[in-house]
């Protein structure tokens, strides 16, 4: 069968919905009145008080899951939440938890399961069509399973024949780039080493991950322009900032702590500028939840001094004029910028300021979406500040012009020296637990020699050295039969990438599909002609092996490292930790391998020595984890250190994209609603928007509504407009007005995801182009009936 023509299923069709007819979302739709309305209220507080306490109240563990959350981000031991990846307090504050987080967490203690007898009533097919709220409410995967093509069920399998499946499936290849070895940015430090070991020592650096989805660009921008990919910031940065520069995040959904440090910049007075198209709710006030009197008094403090709406796509435009208007100020007052740390430390200055320079006004403002007043003003607040921070997610990563955005942002902190130096410097803000953990420990398709050499010196393997592929790559090559196993430690990989029908074409053409996961999704019924179940221990629960009681680490996003020691039971006895199911898949893969997997198992104290040999900055990594709140690992770039070619920090002068939308046209970005955590959706609520009851939606411009004749709430058809000339549409959404700039519209992922064509990626960066898409939009009316 040609992987592009599988046959679909019910659920194939979420979100996708019919010409004149309301389309369903992923969520639970429940019947009931649509509605949106402005929402001013601070975020966090009491409005997150009475979320938090409903979704407790859900678990059924009114007691025991409260005293659970409370061991939250706890210096003293204790689990790491399993969400943001924002760092802990460096007071070790005990109380740093947020609503995001205990969504997160108590719906992962839920005591229900989804066992062999829930398995036993449904077929697969049966279970494509619920929605995918449904789906994850069944409870927690307890036993391993394997799908069962004459009943279309998944039915039970020891872990050692599931084990076995693996590894005689991935023995029986022709060559070992025929699989596929993909992380979610859940999984802890040691399984990531065990994982890409395995997959190395097997013969492949075929390991995609989130991160090529979501963070790419940050990483190759900032190893082009500094020699490191990570941000040169901690917190404590953060706390002596004078100025802090936000792109493209919504911080009181996707890293809730960030408000706490947000809040305490505003009171010493710090400036606080939010660069978004849309006003979202961490740029108004906030309510900060451990602060008892505020909660009291209901006393909101600003997380915002002023709020830029950019176009989507204008980030770069809108850096460029900032740094245009300090150029011009320099012609002045050359103390503007710091000559020193120009002359000292960087190259392709001159280059740069002359691009800048013969760069028009016009054209910024039209690229932007910014009047050049706004664009001034914000320049003014930069020169003003003594030290900087700028910090930025998807919103700025998921474009064309990624990496150039990027790097644009590094081009402005080195006007003026703000790098190297305490409260300055790029911060990117990642979304998920350990996604930085993930690439520093290994998880990578295109791995630096010196790692490899590493890596095989320690381990006594011989590591591939061509580069592998990454998440478009392996979807191309699934569906062209290049790729016939595809492995997945955690996450929902259907749902999370482009294309979602090419995507779910591909998965089903495979000859085994290999899920490790805490509760049943989407990725779990579009699976290939041989499928398992892997049910793993979550971040909550203890990990006992032979040794004893296990702790796993995690890297946040500021490169700090710390243990997390889950504190439950586990749900049930036939659940393993992700290391043991990594080292029971590779024992299998590899009979004769020298790895001693099961040794490295029975105390993870051995794999934690084994990674201090192979990865800088992990030195003596078994103490120093275990000192309060961890330890940072060494940034160079953070001490004026660079990495690059000729030893400098790099100015990069790369031209100016053009981002507006072909007459007609709108550009779309994708986003979460609030109450919805990567592709997990709680409810069919965005609090923090005003939207009740609503998940297939588009936010638009009252001006673009009206010249297309568009009321409040009318049925539309949303069609995607691809580089290789193919469309893609959805029908039956409903258009919301909301303040968002003219020619930009934004709706919900992973429902909108159907509309990323898997062609429509940065050259850049590989990545997606989910914030990047050029749509059009119509009255959704459904096709005339035929008369005989």
């Amino acid at each position: 069968m040609d992987p592009t023509e599988t046959e679909g299923r019910p659920g194939d069709d979420l979100g996708r919905g019919a010409p004149g007819v309301a389309a369903r979302g992923r969520g639970p739709n429940r019947p009931g009145d649509i509605s949106q309305e402005d929402d001013e209220a601070p975020s966090a507080g009491w409005g997150a008080a009475r979320s938090v306490t409903r979704v407790v109240a859900k678990t059924h563990e009114p007691v025991r899951g409260p005293l659970s959350i409370l061991k939250m981000n706890h210096e003293n031991g204790g689990f790491d939440c399993p969400g943001c990846a924002w760092p802990d307090d460096i007071k070790g504050l005990h109380l740093d938890i947020c609503e995001n987080g205990i969504k997160h967490v108590t719906w992962e203690m839920t005591p229900k399961k989804t066992n062999r007898e829930f398995f036993a009533a449904h077929t697969v097919t049966e279970l494509s069509g619920w929605p995918d709220y449904a789906l994850e409410k069944q409870g927690r995967l307890s036993e391993p399973m394997v799908y069962d093509e004459t009943s279309d069920k998944y039915v039970p399998i020891s872990w050692p024949d599931a084990f076995a499946l693996v590894g005689r499936t991935l023995r029986g290849l022709e060559h070992p780039d025929q699989a596929a070895f993909y992380t979610s940015g859940r999984l802890n430090n040691e399984a990531t080493f065990l994982y890409q070991l395995w997959a190395r020592e097997f013969g492949t650096n075929n390991l995609p991950d989130c991160s090529n989805m979501c963070h790419e660009a940050t990483g190759r921008a900032l190893q082009a322009s500094l020699g490191t990919g990570k941000g040169t910031c901690d917190i404590r940065d953060w706390d002596a900032a004078d100025l802090l520069i936000i792109m493209g995040v919504n911080a009181a959904s996707n890293a809730p702590r960030m408000l706490t440090t947000l809040a305490k910049a505003q009171r010493r007075g710090a400036q606080i500028v939010h660069v978004n198209p849309l006003i979202e709710a961490a740029a108004r006030r906030t309510i900060v939840p451990h602060e008892f009197a505020a909660m009291a008094t209901f006393h909101a403090t600003s997380t915002g001094t002023m709020s830029v709406q950019v176009g989507v796509g204008g980030d770069l435009a809108l850096l460029r004029g900032v740094a245009k208007a300090v150029l011009e100020r320099a012609e002045r007052d050359p103390a503007v910028l710091d000559a020193e740390f120009i002359e000292r430390h960087t190259s392709g200055f001159e280059s740069y300021r002359d691009l800048v320079r013969a760069t028009d006004w016009a054209e910024l403002v039209r690229q932007s979406g910014v009047a050049e007043e706004r664009i001034r003003e914000l320049a003014e607040r930069y020169l003003a500040a003594g030290r900087t921070v700028v910090s930025w997610c998807l919103g700025v990563t998921q474009q064309d012009h990624g990496v150039d955005t990027v790097r644009e942002i590094v081009n402005l902190l080195m006007l003026r020296g703000n790098l190297g130096r305490e409260g300055a410097g790029p911060s990117p803000v990642r979304g998920h637990s350990n996604v930085q953990g993930n690439r520093t420990c290994g998880i990578d398709h295109r791995p630096a020699p010196g790692f490899l050499d590493a890596l095989d010196e320690v381990c006594g393997i011989r590591s591939p050295r061509e580069h592998g592929l990454d998440t478009v790559a392996v979807i191309k090559a699934m569906r062209e039969g290049r790729v016939k196993v595809f492995v997945a430690m955690g996450g929902n990989f259907v749902l999370a990438a482009p294309d979602t029908d090419v995507t779910t074409a591909a998965l089903r053409g495979t000859e085994l599909t290999v899920q490790t996961s805490t509760k049943l999704n989407r990725s779990h019924l579009v699976h290939g002609r041989a499928a398992l179940i892997l049910p793993c221990l979550g971040r909550t629960e203890r990990d006992v092996q032979a040794s004893g009681e296990q702790g796993v680490s995690v890297e946040d996003a500021m490169s700090e490292v710390h243990i997390s020691v889950g504190m439950r039971n586990a749900k049930s006895p036939d659940l393993k930790s992700e290391c043991a199911i990594v080292a029971g898949m590779a024992r299998a893969t590899l009979p004769e391998s020298k790895t001693p997997w099961e040794w490295y198992v029975e105390d993870y104290d051995r794999i934690r020595d084994t990674m201090a040999r192979v990865l800088p900055g992990f030195e003596d990594f078994n103490r120093r984890v275990r000192e309060p709140l961890g330890f940072r690992i060494t940034q160079p770039a953070r001490v004026r250190e660079f990495h690059t070619e000729s030893g400098r920090a790099e100015f990069c002068s790369s031209e100016l994209p053009d981002v507006t939308p072909p007459e007609g046209m709108l550009v779309l970005s994708t986003m979460r609603s609030h109450d919805q955590w990567n592709t997990t959706v709680y409810s069919d609520n965005d609090r923090y928007r005003g939207v009740k009851n609503l998940r297939t939606l588009l936010l638009m411009n009252r001006m673009d509504m009206d010249a297309r004749g568009l009321a409040e709430f009318a049925l539309i058809d949303i069609t995607s407009h691809a580089r290789d000339g193919s469309t893609r549409s959805v029908h039956g959404y409903r258009v919301i007005e909301y303040d968002i700039p003219p020619g930009s519209v934004a709706g919900y992922m992973p429902e909108l995801n159907i509309l990323c064509g898997l062609d429509d990626y940065s050259r850049q960066s590989d990545q997606p182009l989910m914030k990047h898409q050029l749509v059009t939009v119509t009255t959704s009316q459904a096709a005339p009936e035929r008369t005989p």
